[in-house]
């Protein structure tokens, strides 16, 4: 029997417990995108024939709260006014589906953030998105600690950062100049709330109407509400959108319409600030998902290119601090490495590349849709990044390793370190320059367009 069938039969046995009555599984399917729990979708089907749509959040991921307490805050959220799918069921790793779980039914609606951007059928939706946001924030805001015992009280939150995505090597040096502008002029806090951690596109079920459930609570916390609204304006998740807020709004509108509904509006100086947050955040989970899988815990293609996006979060971290701007055009390919036929003739590493690129285009994603497909992609994208780097690494090393040795600086960590304890601050045109030039670089091979993407 399979891994997934033997899942089946556990949650059919499961359901048949809750009902009292038969149940099978039916379609049973991992989702694709997510990089930590596993998700999955699939139909319970009674006795009498009727089916109801349910999704499987597993503890076998790693990171995140326990399952018990994401249920908590998101029953606190229901209460709330927050729309939340139901919870149907939650079970520990010693339970009847021999892992930690979360139960609950399957809203319909578009996941996806780039359809919710760009087709016409969410115009509608789009238009009001952000205040049914705002609104849906200043609600879970407003949920006393009494009703979630289980989230864990406030912390510092740069302190928090550190701690729980920073790792035992310092920071890429393009955050690590975004950390100091962080810890240098933070803004006073707002008081203490219910935080969500992680809500923007991709996070929700929207339907033509707007928004129907916000999911994935596994980063819920106590902290500053601003969180929330710094989080959801950070440039990655715009998906290439003029619109701060999301993706659908500007940063006005989404502070009037929270304040509409929470009593108070934030300061553009603390939205500011917890944008910059966000970003640094993003590129500091970057690098611990690429732990997961260089760690062997993991092996996954996806947390693998992942990793390598941190440098996108460099460079929108540049275009915050002003020290940066983008291009008006992403670069085109680079040619091939002179001599890349020298020794091993044709196919070169580059006509290979591009052999295995078109197979996974043109077999694999056209015949393998859902996970399998979405996986398929990003090979392909992980693929054309090697063949950028066979191309222009070689060269940026160098550059490189010669700027470092310019400042002092063994190596990246060193230079972060420095930009963190101050020592080269006498130098700091030079240090914003070397880190300039690398980032750029990074970018040239790992993803050109993120170069022509405007803050």
């Amino acid at each position: 029997m399979t891994p997934d069938a033997a899942l089946a039969d556990r949650l059919a046995a499961r359901l048949t417990a809750l009902a009292g009555a038969p149940v099978r599984v039916e379609g049973l399917a991992r989702l694709s995108g997510g990089a930590s729990r596993e998700t999955w979708a699939f139909t319970s089907v009674g006795a009498d024939g009727g089916g109801r749509d349910l999704v499987l959040r597993s503890g076998a991921g790693t990171g995140g709260v326990p399952l018990a307490v994401e249920a908590e805050a998101m029953a606190a959220a229901a209460r709330a006014g927050v729309p939340v799918p139901e919870v149907v069921d939650l079970g520990d790793d010693g339970g009847p589906l021999g892992r930690g779980y979360l139960l609950m039914d399957r809203v319909e609606g578009e996941t996806i953030p780039r359809r919710l951007l760009r087709e016409p059928g969410f115009a509608a939706a789009r238009s009001g998105l952000v205040a049914q946001l705002a609104a849906a924030l200043a609600r879970l805001h407003a949920v006393p600690a009494a009703e979630v015992p289980s989230v864990a009280p406030p912390t510092d939150p740069l302190e928090r950062l550190l701690t729980a995505y920073g790792g035992d090597s310092p920071p890429p040096p393009g955050l690590a100049l975004a950390l100091r502008r962080l810890r240098d002029e933070r803004p006073a806090p707002a008081p203490e709330a219910l935080v969500h951690g992680d809500l923007r596109l991709g996070n929700l079920v929207v339907g033509p109407d707007g928004l129907r459930a916000v999911l994935d609570w596994e980063l819920v916390h106590r902290g500053d509400p601003v969180e929330d609204l710094g989080w959801l304006c950070a440039k990655v998740w715009r998906f290439g959108s003029p619109l701060p807020a999301g993706g659908v709004g500007t940063r006005e509108e989404l502070l009037d319409a929270y304040a509409a509904v929470a009593g108070w509006r934030p300061t553009l100086e603390q939205l500011h600030w917890w944008e910059l947050y966000g970003t640094v955040q993003w590129g500091l989970m970057c690098g611990v998902m690429a732990g997961r899988h260089l760690s062997g815990a993991e092996p996954s293609v996806e947390l693998a290119a992942i990793g390598r996006r941190a440098c996108e979060q460099e460079f929108d971290a540049l275009l915050a601090l002003g020290l940066d701007a983008p291009d008006g055009a992403a670069p085109p390919d680079p040619p091939p490495p002179a001599g890349d036929e020298l020794l091993t003739g044709r196919p070169t590493a580059t006509e290979l590349l591009a052999a295995v690129t078109a197979y996974l285009d043109d077999d694999v994603r056209a015949h393998a849709p859902g996970r399998t497909g979405f996986h398929a992609r990003v090979a392909g994208n992980v693929l054309a990044a090697v063949r950028r780097e066979l191309a222009l690494g070689p060269a940026a090393r160098e550059r490189h390793r010669a700027a470092l040795a310019a400042l002092g600086c063994a190596d990246d960590a060193a230079l972060s370190r420095a930009i963190t304890d101050g020592s080269l601050d006498d130098r700091r045109d030079e240090v914003v320059g070397v880190v300039r030039a690398a980032v750029r670089d990074r970018l040239a091979i790992g993803n050109p367009r993120h170069l022509a993407v405007p803050g």
